[in-house]
């Protein structure tokens, strides 16, 4: 029953016209080896029209993994600049669209405060505004098509001036310094980074993702490690069941516990 169930979660999540996706690792016992190795929680996070979140594992970080989850999926993937995504991008023919997360960006520019203050002051600053345009549409309940609306009139400039800015202090910094790195980051994937505006139903970052993954970082403290890899498989399909209990606002314990009265 929990076999069919995992593939039901996992079309229809994948229906979506927006998908979010992080990974994260995970310590997993091999009998070859004298220690763990690492293996790889994935998490696909279903838009608000598709409330399923699905995770899958992996026994590495290798590009094979997202590519043979996402076969099926067609419209806008939101990640981070993760370079085994690009060969889903690039292949035209499985309709996929790139959106990067803003608030990756932002993260740079406040790691860079400690080596050049103003200049990270100044993107963070910019990256405000464009939260204050998101927490409006938010709090003003909007829809899709008025938060749209709203992007276009108001986020659009913003990221126009934020553009012209970083092109003009690129060429004042190192390439290789921190505040260089994150604004090449920033103008290599500013494509991604800008796309949001197009599609009401997009977010602005992958937050949603990220914190999906928060429950497997907090739990790797209390079971230490997978026992395998077919441990983490079977991890993976018994954490979707209840992330996605709680989007549909079940309770899990009772969900499960009826699952698996009827199994036995």
């Amino acid at each position: 029953l929990v076999t069919p169930l995992y593939a039901l979660m996992k079309e229809r999540a994948l229906t979506s016209k927006v998908v979010q996706t992080d990974d994260t690792p995970v310590p997993v016992l091999d009998p070859e080896l004298p220690h763990t190795r690492r293996g790889r929680i994935w998490t696909y996070v279903g838009d608000a029209a598709h409330p399923y979140t699905v995770y899958d594992y992996t026994p590495n970080r290798s590009r094979d993994g997202p590519d043979e989850f996402l076969k099926d999926f067609h419209g806008y993937l939101q990640a981070d600049a993760y370079s085994g995504y690009d060969g889903i991008y690039q292949d035209a023919a499985r309709g996929v669209t790139e959106v990067a997360c803003m608030a990756h960006a932002r993260r740079k520019y406040f790691e860079a405060q400690s080596s050049d203050i103003m200049r990270s002051m100044v993107m963070l600053a910019y990256i405000h505004l464009l939260y204050d345009v998101e927490r409006e549409a938010r709090e003003g309940g909007m829809e899709s098509d008025q938060r749209h609306a709203l992007r276009q009139a108001r986020s659009l400039p913003i990221l126009a001036d934020m553009k012209a800015y970083l092109e003009r202090e690129r060429r004042q910094v190192l390439p290789k310094s921190p505040i260089g790195q994150a604004i090449g980051y920033t103008l290599s994937n500013w494509d991604a980074l800008v796309r949001y505006c197009q599609d009401g139903d997009i977010e602005i970052d992958n937050n949603g993702a990220e914190r999906s993954l928060r429950g497997v970082a907090v739990g790797r403290r209390n079971w230490t490690f997978f026992g395998s890899d077919n441990g983490g498989r079977t991890a993976a399909v018994l954490t979707s069941l209840i992330a996605t209990c709680k989007r549909h606002h079940v309770d899990p314990f009772t969900y499960l516990r009826d699952v698996f009265q009827r199994i036995a």
